[in-house]
């Protein structure tokens, strides 16, 4: 891919911008142009250029996000189970806060997209969250190492993991399940939902049975589907935070 002066500039000063050890910022110099063709093909949306665009770096970035994640929340909360540390993860790796690092370091103002895509509203988003998740897997290409990326994210977990265990409300149990159960390398969960009651506020109107493996976990009531469904993956975790998942 070929890359003007200007944009090489343009990525350099927006890297500086992240405040990555100072050790590591020089690695994006004039000098070290692969690693500058590696940011800039995370910022690369498809509708910019088709062939080469942040899609491989996401994939990349998620698998290096979870890890950094993971080891964020052990170093940082080494008392919580291992249903809890899934809880938190999955807000810690979620595109919403993907998109509030994106909005912070404003990477929208360095993104390489169509005209189409940025008419679109609705996709903006969705475009700023993916992107992040690809600079971050742009930084491990072209740094080969973890620590410079987690230290430059720990201010954003620190923020928003005091912002969920503040407010219980907040707590996701079914994506801290299935987080649980990727990492674990097992089939997701799977729930299945009946109506008990038809009458409204019943507490048992709903009852929900969660399975992994084709095996039952957990029950759950409540007064809507996804209630009956959060109360039986929270059950789930309870239960598998003191038990091993069969592979």
């Amino acid at each position: 891919m070929e890359i003007s002066t200007q944009r090489v500039e343009e990525i350099i000063n927006f890297i500086r911008g992240l405040n990555l050890d100072q050790q590591y910022q020089k690695e994006f110099t004039h000098k070290k142009i692969k690693n500058i063709l590696f940011i800039n093909e995370s910022l690369t949306h498809s509708s910019a250029n088709s062939e080469i665009n942040y899609e491989n770096l996401e994939f990349l970035g998620d698998a290096v996000l979870r890890l950094i994640a993971s080891d964020f929340i052990k170093n940082k909360y080494p008392y919580m189970q291992v249903g809890e540390r899934s809880e938190l993860r999955s807000h810690l790796v979620s595109d919403q806060w993907l998109e509030e690092v994106g909005k912070s370091i404003e990477i929208k103002s360095v993104l390489l997209i169509g005209k189409k895509a940025l008419r679109d509203k609705s996709a903006n988003s969705t475009i700023q969250a993916e992107a992040t998740e690809a600079l971050i897997g742009a930084l491990y290409e072209s740094l080969t190492v973890l620590d410079p990326i987690k230290n430059w994210l720990i201010p954003f977990w620190d923020k928003k993991s005091k912002e969920i265990l503040a407010d219980p409300h907040k707590k996701n149990y079914k994506s801290a399940l299935q987080e649980l159960t990727q990492s674990e390398g097992v089939s997701i969960p799977v729930y299945k939902t009946i109506e008990i009651d038809k009458t409204h506020d019943n507490p048992k109107r709903f009852f929900c049975t969660v399975y992994i493996k084709n095996r039952s976990i957990a029950e759950g009531w409540g007064k809507s589907m996804k209630q009956a469904e959060k109360d039986a993956a929270s059950k789930a975790l309870n239960y598998l935070d003191n038990s091993v998942i069969d592979q």
